[in-house]
């Protein structure tokens, strides 16, 4: 009997490999077809006389019908999407605070990193107009100067809440995990909250400092390293300066490491960037004079034996560019100066701590590298301004720009508020007691 079954299992094993393998259109079901039903043959195409008919295979029995992708999406994931056609990556408003709404960053979202990248080039941010924020101080300084948000990532609901939720109605506001704040952050320490904004315009901002400004104005001449222009910001700022003129020859103000070495002064004070000489005559008061600084020498003794008689003495006012000094050469653009070979007009030496500010003045600090433009030393001559430099002892070299800067702008302040005492004009109680 044994022997039988073995005989009979033989016979239907070949005849089944025979039905198989001959083409005679007789489908024999076995596991190995059920298995390929499995994988999903949606649509079987028979291209002999019924070409253009698609035929559907009928249902097996004991087989399940696969699930069309959108059931299974809407049974994996409890977010639907807005719209059939979106990405699963797309997030959906689900949470509020304060009633004010926010959204979950789903795992993904690109948007963080295409807005950073947007944010950190120059060419891009002055073509659509946005910059990049970076930081609880400051970001607030920035909302409470007037501008205006488009887009903020933070990590948690705590970071959220240490900004003014009241100016954030209409900015996106969008959770990210920490991870991708701190793969896009510029900082070692980030603070988990990034905010992309609008390009301030500095005639309608809201400046907190303003009541307490003197009648002095920073002009920035071919200023090229970002961390001397962040400084140079916020002394000006710190010195009550009325408002800040850049050149086209200057780094962008917007760039990430000026807005670090600048401390949120760009939201405290009108800062005018990317300026032609002539904007920058118009941006001065009628009676403005306009001093330049140069770097000064090593004195001895302050006599006029051992005062300089000619502009580019000792470097900052000069014809071609220096040479020597090609420390932030990656940061030069372009200047609007074509003037090499040709003398600068004379203008009149004086000591940073005589006499020079005397009514509504201007200072130009030039860049370490290319020094002052002959623009810059002809606005001076013209308006009977002076050379202003800061002795330093002997075998030592000058001041960098931003230092400079800083002692020039403090003294100028110093000066101007002497004057007002003198005169008997009336003083804002701010502006007294800062002098105090």
């Amino acid at each position: 009997m044994a022997a039988f079954m073995r005989g009979v299992s033989r016979l239907v094993s070949a005849e089944r490999s025979v039905f198989v393998t001959n083409r005679s259109g007789v489908v024999i079901e076995s596991k190995r077809y059920v298995r390929g039903l499995r994988r999903k043959p949606v649509k079987v195409l028979f291209p002999e006389n019924q070409a253009g008919k698609v035929v559907k295979p009928p249902p097996q029995p004991g087989v399940k019908a696969a699930a069309k992708p959108t059931e299974r999406w809407e049974k994996s994931d409890p977010v639907k999407t807005r719209s059939q056609g979106e990405s699963p990556q797309v997030n959906v408003v689900k949470d509020q605070l304060d009633g004010l709404r926010f959204e979950r960053a789903l795992p993904g979202d690109k948007r963080l990193s295409r807005l950073v990248s947007v944010a950190r080039s120059r060419a891009v941010r002055e073509h659509q107009g946005k910059i990049l924020l970076e930081g609880r101080r400051l970001i607030c300084d920035a909302l409470q100067a007037g501008a205006s948000p488009q887009t903020v990532f933070f990590s948690t609901v705590d970071r959220l809440r240490e900004l003014p939720v009241d100016k954030l109605r209409r900015a996106t506001l969008i959770k990210v995990k920490f991870e991708d704040i701190r793969m896009w952050s510029d900082l070692v320490a980030p603070q988990g909250v990034i905010a992309i904004f609008s390009r301030p315009d500095p005639a309608r901002m809201n400046y907190s400092q303003t009541g307490q400004s003197v009648p002095l104005s920073l002009i920035c001449d071919n200023i090229r390293d970002p961390g001397n222009l962040g400084t140079m910001l916020r002394s000006a700022a710190a010195a009550g300066c009325s408002k800040v003129l850049l050149t086209k020859g200057c780094v962008d103000i917007w760039e990430p490491k000026v807005l670090r070495a600048a401390m949120g002064a760009h939201f405290r004070l009108p800062v005018y960037p990317s300026l032609t000489w002539e904007d920058v005559e118009d941006h001065l008061p009628k009676a403005a004079i306009v001093h330049v600084a140069d770097s000064g020498a090593s004195l001895i003794t302050e006599t006029e034996e051992n005062l300089p008689r000619k502009p580019g003495d000792y470097g900052w006012v000069s014809s071609r560019p220096n040479r020597k000094n090609t420390l932030h050469e990656e940061y030069d653009t372009d200047s609007d100066s074509d003037d090499e070979g040709i003398s600068p007009p004379r203008v009149e030496t004086k000591l940073y701590h005589e006499s020079w500010a005397r009514t509504a003045a201007a200072l130009v600090i030039g860049g370490e590298t290319h020094g002052l433009s002959h623009e810059a030393v002809r606005l001076a001559g013209s308006t009977d301004g002076h050379r202003l430099f800061i002795p330093v002892i002997p075998d030592v070299d000058s001041l960098n720009s931003a230092m400079a800067a800083s002692v020039l702008l403090f003294e100028g302040r110093r000066q101007l508020l002497e004057l007002l005492r003198t005169s008997g004009k009336k003083r804002h109680p701010d502006a007294e007691r800062q002098r105090s």
